[in-house]
């Protein structure tokens, strides 16, 4: 990098640290500090006083008059109207009823109705409901009060942070074989065990904040502080990760703060009645490609609304952390549309960067991990951002992870494009080890972007309709199972091994689901086929998914034995274009790969670091992973003191046709 681009990454990152101290200082000046202002979720929205009275705020800065109406009024439209205050904000105390209880009762319906000053009257759900639920056959969801007389009380406390992070992208409603929403307690009592025994040390819940459209697969937020009502109740989602904790297993949530559902009568959209409220007005405030509202990060209320949201799904739930969604949308003001990222330090550090947003995820991030000391925040940026995942005071964003996007999309051009005997080793490397040195990466073969129809899984891309006849492990294997079978191990194991810091799996990917992603909409009549995981097939040995679900768990399994995960980066010793094999070692690994279609090779030659005796580990060709046992276990490795590929040590091994193996001091 030349001096001149050195310096301006140097001047913009003691710019951006200044403003958020800047933020900080404002936040103690005005609020009392962060934990307080992270702490509004107790005075905004519903609140039970020690007296059981209820006192509500909301923020609607352009309406002219706000009124509660509801099942405790008989839906009186005039008869309790909230009183305005300063900065936009009005408030409303509920007495309570003779007998001294609520004087709303727990699951009765709420509706704030918000008059505007271009004499409109709105229904209004209120942007800090905690439970919303919508009735059958209905199209717009009800506010629902959520005060339980005995609420879930966590029991275990949370694990620390995984060395190593294996996590497990799961989505609720799809987490059963039956063709219908899926609970939370189905995935407690069926999903949970599962996940433990695959040795994932973390889970990253998708579509858990409401919204209204089940095909938006959670990524159109309707009620922010809402855990959504159609996988069950907020007890049962508590006592879901309540159960995860127990196991060891910390719990992600996957965080939309990138943007909003248009909704307006069960969405923050056009609270007040106006066009911007929670969003910059139109059309910067609008997502042109999403269809999708986008907040104002400059807006002291905005920035109370989701750093307090985020401290709600801590402290009432007990999440661990989170995965940000859109990372690159917020980041910039053409939100990486149609940018296509060079790398050029131009495009991070220009005025096309929304400093507003940048700000606000380095406050969340300061904030979590101040607070939270093993919290977890992983950011989904294409972008490439420097400093993405370096602490805020260095002038970086502060996230722990970043999600590696570029290596799905490399194994899916792979396959679509190319035939074995044409992929190219060195290309497959440079994508697995392209990233910022001093930030760490979560990889992926393929997550549920890549499930989704419209793609295909790699397993799908492998075998394809072959998947549904000739998976039986009665019969023979065909050409295309046991291409499609091998390499699905491989390509997993290679990603796990020299992709990142962190691996991740798309739930059911573990073992080839064999069928995409489709939730119920109109384009395919409300199917709930499509929107399910066949986990049932796993139930027999008969089959050969069961086979690579068992690979999946020994290669998880041998990772928590050795931890290359948290290991430095590999040492790549052998990229060989023509023999199709790759070697490096990690963690006191050497990992072995042998990618060509019609060749073994006798007494290869290997490089390694560290002297002594190898032993096969794990190896993709065993039988009981739908491999052809060629390799003979007992055999045992010794290194000879011979410099080979960087190396001060070599020894000499048998690698077969499509297969690796993992050798270990």
């Amino acid at each position: 990098m030349s001096t001149a681009k050195l310096v301006l990454q140097h001047f913009n990152k003691r710019v951006r640290y200044e403003l958020l101290q800047k933020q900080l200082f404002q936040l103690e000046e005005t609020e009392g500090g962060f934990d307080r202002f992270t702490r509004s979720y107790k005075t905004f929205g519903v609140q039970r006083q020690p007296d059981d009275s209820l006192f509500f705020t909301e923020w609607a800065p352009a309406a002219e008059a706000l009124f509660l109406t509801g099942d405790f009024n008989e839906w009186n439209k005039f008869s309790h109207p909230y009183t305005k205050k300063e900065f936009g904000k009005w408030e409303l105390v509920l007495p309570p009823k003779h007998d001294g209880t609520p004087a709303v009762d727990h699951k009765t319906k709420l509706k704030v109705v918000v008059h505007t000053k271009k004499g409109d009257r709105l229904y209004r759900i209120s942007p800090w409901a905690k439970y919303v639920t919508r009735e059958e056959k209905a199209v717009v969801y009800d506010w629902v009060h959520w005060d339980p007389p005995q609420p879930y009380t966590p029991i275990h406390p949370r694990p620390k942070k995984p060395t190593s992070l294996r996590i497990y992208e799961a989505h609720v409603g799809i987490a059963s074989s039956e063709a219908n929403v899926a609970s939370y307690a189905n995935f407690t009592i069926n999903v949970l065990p599962r996940i433990k025994e695959l040795g994932y040390n973390c889970i990253q819940l998708m579509a858990i904040m409401e919204h209204a459209y089940y095909a938006s697969f959670g990524y159109q937020v309707t009620s922010y502080f809402a855990a959504s009502s159609r996988f069950g109740t907020p007890e049962e989602l508590k006592q879901l990760i309540d159960a995860a904790h127990s196991m060891g297993i910390v719990v992600l949530l996957d965080v939309v703060h990138s943007h909003a559902s248009k909704n307006t009568e069960d969405g923050l959209n056009c609270f007040d009645g106006s066009d911007s409220c929670f969003f910059h007005s139109p059309p910067r405030g609008e997502h042109s490609l999403w269809g999708s509202r986008l907040f104002n990060y400059g807006s002291w209320e905005v920035l109370r609304f989701l750093l307090s949201n985020l401290r709600w799904w801590m402290e009432e739930y007990c999440f661990d952390g989170f995965r940000f969604d859109g990372v690159t949308s917020m980041l910039y003001h053409h939100h990486g549309i149609g940018s296509g990222f060079s790398g050029d330090y131009s495009e991070y550090f220009g005025l096309q960067v929304d400093e507003d947003s940048l700000v606000y995820l380095m406050l969340a991030n300061h904030i979590l991990h101040t607070l939270y000391p093993d919290c977890i925040t992983v950011a989904e940026d294409v972008s490439g951002m420097p400093a993405l995942c370096r602490g805020v005071e260095e002038g970086g964003l502060g996230f722990d992870y970043r999600l590696a996007m570029a290596i799905p999309d490399k194994w899916i051009q792979i396959l679509k494009e190319l035939k074995d005997e044409d992929w190219d080793i060195g290309d497959i490397i440079h994508t697995l080890t392209n990233r910022r040195y001093g930030e760490k990466c979560i990889a992926y073969a393929e997550s549920h972007d890549q499930a989704l129809v419209g793609d295909k899984s790699l397993a799908f891309w492998l075998m394809d309709k072959e998947m549904y006849t000739n998976m039986s492990s009665q019969i023979p294997m065909t050409a295309i199972i046991d291409r499609g079978m091998q390499l699905h191990k491989m390509i997993r194991l290679l990603t796990h091994g020299l992709g990142g810091e962190g691996y991740l799996n798309f739930i059911g990917n573990e073992f080839g689901h064999p069928e995409w992603l489709d939730f119920p909409r109109e384009g395919n009549n409300q199917s709930y086929h499509y929107a399910r995981r066949q986990f049932n097939l796993l139930d027999t040995d008969q089959l050969r998914y069961y086979q690579l679900y068992a690979f999946d768990r020994d290669m998880n399994r041998a990772e928590e034995e050795y931890g290359w995960l948290a290991a430095p980066p590999a040492f790549v010793s052998a990229k060989h274009e023509e023999d199709k094999v790759i070697v490096f070692d990690r963690g006191h690994v050497v990992f072995i790969f042998n990618f060509h279609p019609s060749k073994s090779f006798q007494d290869y030659r290997v490089a390694v670091e560290a002297p002594g005796k190898y032993k096969i580990k794990l190896d993709s060709d065993e039988d009981q992973y739908g491999g052809h046992g060629r390799l003979d276990h007992n055999t045992e490795f010794y290194t000879e003191p011979r410099p080979f590929n960087g190396r001060p040590n070599s020894m000499q091994t048998n690698i077969c046709i499509y297969s690796f193996l993992l050798c270990c001091v």
